[in-house]
């Protein structure tokens, strides 16, 4: 099995996909010993184990570690775990119950919908700038400030400050890949302790000074008396920065690089024979941002005949759902008109991203852009790939005009 599924080796990053097929053919779960993880690879064992009240992405609100078999984190990395474990991602209910339904009184439809005339200036001044270059890494000039700036004017931070995000994100998000080694756990603690007090300062400015932003919705949001705290919200813009963007920057920059190795496909959008928002929802499922989602299995479940006890963890593999034959026609082919598109690629059930909305908005818009004002847009060269699998992206890609 190690052999199959390689998540530190290079080649395996670059492409991903042949390694799930072969996982899908040998089994519905599968023990990955590296990691102490039952991969799981099929869409629909993916989509019913993510609805699944007997998996949790904590365990915490029913055993302490030592009851479930685990060690605690080290103490040093406790900013980290502070900030990461009041983030309704990994909380469960009825803590992520109350806490999303406050943060949806704040981050609302409308909320989004008066976003989309911002996303779309936002959008026309990055391609702009491509444009005067005559082209440049349309990852570092488009997909990532687009999704940055989107969220640092949703929360009502200053442009001044924009640039110290992109970082402390990633730094942050250096922890969700697997086995992460001490100096990423370094890094990201100090980026956890940085970015806190950054918006510890912010949130009390707030208070004194409500504006029409995110922020000011989160101090007044409040529910039968019920309110968030300092560090839950803390941890709501976090996660809002680093889930609001991750997804974003990658499908746009993952997306495009697929349509360069599909001229027809891409030459059919442009030609408007495919509606542009079911092509994005396309390149989100044929090459998905986030490749795993974790569960902790809180009671024993069985998958196909194996019994995964209470204790494990479960690594869901989106990236192989979104290409499971068994729910997609000709999965492995890029159809951008692909009209029944279940993918699982914003997750499923309670923790179904809450800022899906928003990122169709964006890639609407960057897409969109690109594809009316650029009509020979291509390559420069083959890119890289980011050494990580989780969150799994380029290094760059460099473009023409």
């Amino acid at each position: 099995m190690d052999a199959v599924f390689d998540p530190w080796n290079p080649d395996f990053v670059a492409d991903p996909y042949p390694a799930y097929a072969e996982l899908r053919a040998r089994g519905r779960v599968h023990r990955f010993e590296p990691t102490g993880q039952w991969l799981v690879p099929g869409h629909a064992d993916v989509s019913a184990l993510l609805r699944d009240r007997r998996l949790g992405r904590t365990y915490l609100h029913r055993f302490t570690h030592e009851e479930f078999g685990r060690t605690p984190p080290p103490a040093a990395h406790e900013p980290f775990h502070v900030l990461n474990d009041h983030g309704m991602l990994d909380l469960e209910a009825p803590d992520h119950t109350r806490i999303r339904r406050l943060v949806s009184k704040a981050f609302t439809p409308r909320r989004v919908e008066r976003l989309v005339p911002v996303v779309e200036r936002l959008a026309r001044e990055l391609v702009d700038g491509l444009l005067a270059a005559g082209g440049g890494d349309l990852l570092a000039d488009v997909a990532e400030p687009l999704p940055v700036a989107v969220i640092a004017e949703t929360l009502g931070i200053p442009v001044s400050d924009r640039a110290l995000l992109r970082p402390w994100s990633a730094a942050i998000c250096g922890m969700f890949e697997l086995n992460p080694d001490e100096e990423t756990a370094r890094r990201a603690v100090t980026a956890s302790v940085e970015f806190s007090a950054y918006l510890r300062a912010l949130i009390a400015e707030r208070r004194t000074r409500p504006g029409d932003d995110l922020v000011s919705a989160l101090i007044a949001a409040h529910d039968e008396g019920d309110r968030l705290s300092e560090q839950e919200m803390i941890s709501t813009c976090v996660l809002l920065l680093n889930a609001g963007h991750e997804a974003t920057v990658n499908t746009t920059a993952n997306g495009w690089w697929t349509l360069f190795r599909n001229p027809g496909q891409l030459a059919a959008l442009r030609a408007g024979q495919a509606a542009l928002s079911t092509a994005v929802e396309e390149l989100l499922r044929y090459d998905t941002p986030l490749q795993m989602f974790e569960r902790w299995v809180l009671d024993d479940i069985e998958i196909g005949g194996t019994v995964v006890p209470r204790g494990s963890e479960v690594a869901l593999l989106l990236g192989s759902a979104n290409r499971d034959p068994a729910r997609f026609e000709r999965p492995d082919e890029l159809d951008l008109s692909r009209a029944r598109n279940p993918h699982l690629t914003f997750g499923a059930g309670l923790h179904y991203c809450l800022g899906a909305p928003l990122a169709r908005v964006e890639l609407a818009a960057s897409f969109g852009e690109l594809l009316r004002r650029a009509p020979t847009l291509g390559p420069v060269a083959e890119p890289r790939w980011q050494p990580g699998y989780v969150i799994r992206g380029l290094k760059e890609l460099l473009v023409e005009v």
